[in-house]
């Protein structure tokens, strides 16, 4: 059995700090242990999301540039 994918947050065109306050507010809504993929066109997201996961107990799982931006995946905490 394979785990499913983790539901993707698109937050593409949002500039600093809305990236940021949306992921809060989506894992807010999940349960412990949830995982969530982020992606966004923010070049400061690179410095933000990582900062806000460890900053708020969430383990940022992988973080990889696309091709119009970046993509996280977080595990909310």
């Amino acid at each position: 059995m394979t785990a499913a994918p983790a539901p993707v947050y698109d937050l593409k065109g949002l500039k600093c700090p809305l990236p940021v306050l949306r992921t809060r507010r989506r894992l807010a809504d999940m349960a412990s242990g949830g995982v969530l993929s982020i992606e966004t066109t923010d070049p400061l997201a690179v410095i933000d999301i990582p900062h806000f996961c460890s900053e708020n107990g969430h383990q940022l799982l992988h973080s990889e540039k696309t091709e119009d931006g970046h993509r996280f995946i977080i595990r909310r905490g």
